[in-house]
């Protein structure tokens, strides 16, 4: 059936062209009324032919160097939840997926993530399409430097670098450990680092080649060859730079469409600048829930998209069903901004759930008292009372000794430093429970389910209201490779009508609409 034809409904036809993606369409003129409308190519149909569309494919959203690169067959990437909420379990579906998963090894403690890797590289030995987190940690500089050694030394063929505000000695060794060039003179990576910003500032760092300086000192220290540092003086550190907008975790709640092309710009400008002769892949993250905001972020020019938040509902992932049952719930308001437990001090904040839990609000109320007193000394009676009550949940004394436990085996300095600066030893009281706060809503613990610290963006509501009624909708069953592919499939039905539209073909409302189903 065709427009052209008087027993034809156009809508039907439009509606059925833009769902069946992986066949053509004939674009038809009736050349009576000059109106537009579809025809598949086997025919029949009357009119004049005015274009053709190819079959699209999920696997073509994005950048094809994408895949060539890291071995993928989509251009999709589940982030690295910290805490290990993006388990070894959700990597190995994804990669084994033919996408690519990051390991979250944010938050812990450098023999787990060595523990993870090794399950990694033997359930994966040989795939090409895995990675595990770095995470900059400004308060434990030694933490970051161990798990990069460790990254390197056990041969982890991606690193997935976040919430760096500038390049440090442990980043750069990522980038540049093992360069060399192959028999043609082009510079070969042996480690895969990609960038995660939400800068400017920032990307154009990760865009740039390593500073000299860095390097030189790397080589000092015998972390780095003369030939690596020379070779990493000729690229960029990192050849995938992943634009996050308004995510769940650290964020600085930037606008994905005015960050992105800012990004894509700036790439373009320095690429010209050092004259690579490789194009930087950048990508986009943040808010990203449904098919039409990753078909947005194709639209936009990203190489690849990066979901983590609603993943978080998955089968796979490493936080308790409890908590999960509070994401089911989110909407687009549900979240606001709190005290991250890493960046305390410095102010910084990460976005979490809101719905369901007191977290935001009790860890506000935490660094008030930070910034107005000199030490928990020299808090009033009354606030120290309520604050044991009323936030902590236990006393500041119990707190201290749980805390100091855990700093004589992770880095003793902590405590000097504490016990010669009151205002650190209540930073390290208040870490405790911003700390734990996580912890208590992977382990599902509902005693202290008001105080779950759930991080969540904006992307949760949009997902939850698209997968309403779905079987995505839970509970039950909901594999992270199906939220990925069916947000794919959607994304690539979203682009088709877009197509149609540019043809100047009428593309009915629900034409853009896609429900989920299981595929295969």
């Amino acid at each position: 059936m065709t427009t052209a034809q008087a027993t034809s409904n156009p809508y039907t036809d439009v509606v059925a062209a833009v769902r069946s993606v992986r066949r053509p369409v004939l674009i038809v003129r009736d050349t009576s009324t000059g109106h537009l409308g579809v025809a598949g190519p086997e025919g029949p149909h009357s009119g004049e032919i005015a274009g053709t569309l190819p079959p699209l494919y999920p696997e073509w959203l994005g950048d094809r160097s994408f895949g060539e690169t890291h071995g993928t067959r989509f251009a999709y990437i589940a982030g690295e939840m910290a805490n290990g909420i993006a388990t070894t379990r959700l990597v190995t579906a994804m990669a084994e997926a033919e996408m690519l998963g990051f390991f979250g090894a944010g938050g812990l403690a450098p023999e787990r993530v060595e523990a993870a890797v090794d399950e990694l590289a033997t359930a994966l030995h040989g795939r090409p399409n895995w990675g595990v987190n770095l995470i900059h940690s400004p308060n434990e500089p030694a933490v970051e430097e161990r798990v990069a050694d460790l990254l390197l030394r056990r041969g982890v063929p991606i690193v997935s670098a976040s919430a760096f505000m500038d390049l440090t000695p442990a980043v750069v060794r990522c980038s540049a450990d093992g360069l060399r060039t192959d028999a043609a003179g082009r510079i070969v990576r042996r480690t895969r680092l990609f960038a995660k910003v939400s800068r400017p500032e920032v990307a154009e760092r990760f865009m740039s080649p390593a500073p000299a300086e860095l390097l030189n000192a790397l080589v000092e220290r015998g972390q780095l060859t003369p030939e690596e540092a020379r070779l990493a003086a000729r690229v960029p550190v990192a050849e995938d730079i992943t634009a996050e907008g308004d995510s769940g975790g650290h964020t600085d709640n930037r606008p994905l469409v005015s960050l992105l092309p800012a990004l894509l710009g700036l790439r373009d400008e320095i690429t010209a600048r050092h004259g690579y002769d490789r194009t930087i892949r950048v990508g986009a993250a943040g808010g990203l829930g449904t098919p039409a905001s990753v078909a947005a972020a194709f639209a936009l020019g990203a190489a690849y998209v990066v979901t983590g938040t609603v993943n978080q509902i998955a089968d796979e992932a490493g936080i308790s069903d409890d908590a999960k049952a509070m994401l089911s719930q989110a909407d687009l308001a549900d979240v606001t901004m709190a005290p991250a437990a890493d960046m305390f001090e410095l102010g910084a904040k990460v976005q979490v759930l809101r719905r369901g839990t007191m977290f935001a609000n009790r860890g506000s109320r935490l660094y008030e008292i930070y910034r107005t007193y000199p030490s928990l000394e020299a808090l009033p009676p009354g606030e120290r009372d309520r604050l044991e009550r009323q936030v902590l949940g236990v006393s500041v004394d119990d707190i201290w000794a749980e805390a100091l436990r855990f700093w004589r085996q992770r880095d003793p300095g902590e405590i000097t430093r504490a016990e010669q600066d009151p205002k650190h030893r209540m930073a390290l009281v208040f870490r405790w429970y911003l700390g734990r706060s996580s912890r208590w809503a992977i382990d599902g613990d509902i005693s202290r389910r008001a105080d779950y610290q759930v991080w969540c963006g904006p992307a949760m509501g949009a997902f939850n209201r698209w997968a309403a009624g779905s079987f995505l909708a839970g509970p039950g069953s909901r594999p992270a490779v199906q939220i990925a592919r069916n947000l794919l499939e959607g994304a690539a039905v979203i682009t088709r009508a877009h197509q149609l539209r540019t043809y100047g073909v009428p593309v009915p409302a629900g034409a853009l609409a896609f429900a989920p189903r299981p595929l295969s």
